[in-house]
């Protein structure tokens, strides 16, 4: 089958989507989680292939975990799915309404973008997660992994499509899109059968879809993420929140890169802090002044407080006052997300004003920073843009709007 004609396809099964409502799609979901749960052994199976390749490949550690599945893995993804069907259907909503003076009403309402078309990297749990939010928000998804997640996807779809049939909506409302790299070409260039593109992963491949791409895109992002401890920050609670974001799991988008560190904290702050992460395995790449604190330091190079490691690897400096942290993070951010560590509310309150990024947190991590964790079931991903989505995109972000317009014969003068 071609491209075009899994997108022909698509397009059908989303206008049959489009008018469902919340007890089908909820229904639906129960029977994908249902499927996916008796398939675990097959996914697993699939995905202990996908890894053993990988790591034969010479796979960096960090994509590796990113690319592994396990039986708690799984039974995440059968969870999110049930816990979308818990939540409200976004599609109907009115967003606003009023009256003219000449008696025509109007309302602006929710609707599904249509056939919404995924490109990711590694991480097959996001293929369920995006099954669901897609088909809870009335879309048809085409799902473009990666070669390397290939068996793993595979396995979940196959299972993902016969609780669609099971529940007797059209299993063609869910897609594995499968080739070679001209296919995500295809993809970029359908204008007109596919509706938007959602791209989730590395800079170098959402680089390339929105900067080839015909078709519109909600751009995700990469995670830069900032931790700046302030003067006033408890050292203890500093710490513990550090090492959280950093090490709970390191290879993610919202995982710590870049630790900052006021100076007037850092006499109380650093050697403990230093300590704790080389007993946690960080390797912290600093400046001179990080370094004098400790000689497990490595240098940072000039290029270090623009990366994004994604291992044990975090990036350290000290800096003079609030005004330095931001002015660090305005040049180096990628607008995903920046915590401050504080006790002092107006140093809070002055952060989360002028640092512009999807999230920006005070005295929490930024592991937080998660579809799940917001309490939206699970997350197509999260966008750094500024358009229409930012931040965890759950079932509204998966939604455009419409207005319908009543009247009782009023014509225009």
């Amino acid at each position: 089958m071609t491209f075009a004609d899994q997108a022909g396809r698509a397009r059908v099964a989303a206008r049959g989507l489009a008018v469902l409502n919340r007890s089908q799609k909820d229904a639906a979901l129960h029977a994908m989680a249902d499927a996916l749960a008796e398939a675990t052994d097959a996914v697993l199976a699939a995905n202990a292939t996908d890894v053993d390749a990988a790591r034969q490949a010479g796979t960096t550690e960090s994509l590796v975990d990113r690319l592994c599945l396990n039986g708690s893995r799984v039974d995440g993804m059968v969870t999110g799915l049930r816990s979308l069907a818990g939540l409200p259907d976004p599609v109907g909503d009115v967003v606003r309404g009023w009256t003219n003076a000449n008696g025509v009403r109007v309302r602006q309402v929710r609707v599904p973008l249509g056939v919404v078309g995924i490109i990711y990297e590694a991480r097959p749990n996001v293929t369920a997660d995006a099954a669901g939010i897609s088909l809870k928000s009335g879309n048809a998804a085409l799902l473009r992994g990666s070669s390397s997640a290939l068996h793993s996807n595979r396995a979940v779809v196959t299972a993902l499509r016969a609780g669609l049939v099971a529940s007797g909506l059209p299993e063609d409302a869910v897609q594995l899109v499968e080739g070679d790299r001209s296919v995500t070409g295809e993809m970029m260039a359908a204008r007109g059968l596919v509706d938007v593109l959602i791209p989730r992963g590395g800079a170098g491949l959402i680089n390339a879809v929105v900067d080839g791409s015909k078709v519109p895109v909600i751009e995700t992002g990469t995670g830069n993420c900032h931790l700046f401890v302030d003067a006033s920050a408890e050292v203890d609670m500093a710490i513990a929140i550090m090492l959280n974001a950093k090490i709970q799991r390191p290879s993610v988008c919202n995982a710590l890169e870049t630790l900052l560190v006021h100076s007037a904290a850092a006499p109380a702050f650093l050697p403990k802090a230093l300590a704790a992460l080389a007993d946690a395995g960080v390797t912290v790449h600093g400046t001179p002044a990080v370094q004098a604190y400790s000689p497990a330091v490595v240098p940072a190079g000039p290029d270090e407080f623009d990366d994004e490691y994604l291992s044990l690897d975090l990036a350290c400096d000290v800096v003079d006052s609030l005004e330095e942290a931001i002015a660090h993070i305005r040049v180096h951010t990628t607008g995903h997300s920046e915590t401050i560590i504080t006790a002092d509310r107006a140093a809070a309150e002055r952060f989360t004003a002028e640092v512009d990024a999807a999230a920006v947190l005070v005295n929490a991590s930024s592991r937080f920073v998660d579809g799940g964790e917001f309490g939206f079931g699970a997350e197509i991903g999260i966008s750094t843009q500024k358009l229409h989505a930012r931040g965890p995109m759950g079932l509204i972000e998966m939604t455009s709007t419409k207005y319908i317009v009543d009247g009782d014969g009023q014509t225009r003068a």
